[in-house]
């Protein structure tokens, strides 16, 4: 939401960012991931109303954690580019995306790594 807010306010060269399709891709593609695990959250959550247990949900949860902590990377680091230089500092225009490209990998750890999580899907598709 904030590098959409950026691109739509930021000009370079008497355009608008959003204005720039290489910008409107990155945009979309955010929006692309994000939606795509968000339809998996839902998914989950459906299945435990459902009476899944946790042993029926362990290897989707797993994938899932792994999926939303490698799309959180990509975004963060996309909307880095997006803002530029002022995404890079702290307290700026561009501070909550700093922030989270900061603390992107604490959250792809906590939990479990993303190698760990792989195994227990692995582990759990009796592969």
């Amino acid at each position: 939401e904030e590098a959409i807010k950026w691109a739509r306010k930021r000009s370079t060269f008497g355009n608008k960012l959003v204005k720039y399709q290489v910008i409107r891709h990155k945009i979309i593609e955010m929006i692309r991931r994000v939606e795509s695990t968000h339809a998996i959250l839902e998914n989950i959550a459906y299945m435990t109303k459902m009476g899944a247990t946790e042993k029926d949900l362990a290897g989707i949860i797993a994938m899932t954690k792994v999926q939303a902590t490698r799309n959180m990377e990509y975004c963060a680091r996309e909307g880095i580019q997006i803002f530029g230089g002022r995404g890079y500092i702290r307290g700026g225009t561009g501070s909550k995306v700093e922030r989270i490209y900061r603390e992107v990998r604490v959250n792809a750890i906590g939990g479990g790594s993303e190698e760990i999580m792989i195994d227990l899907a692995a582990r759990q598709a009796k592969l």
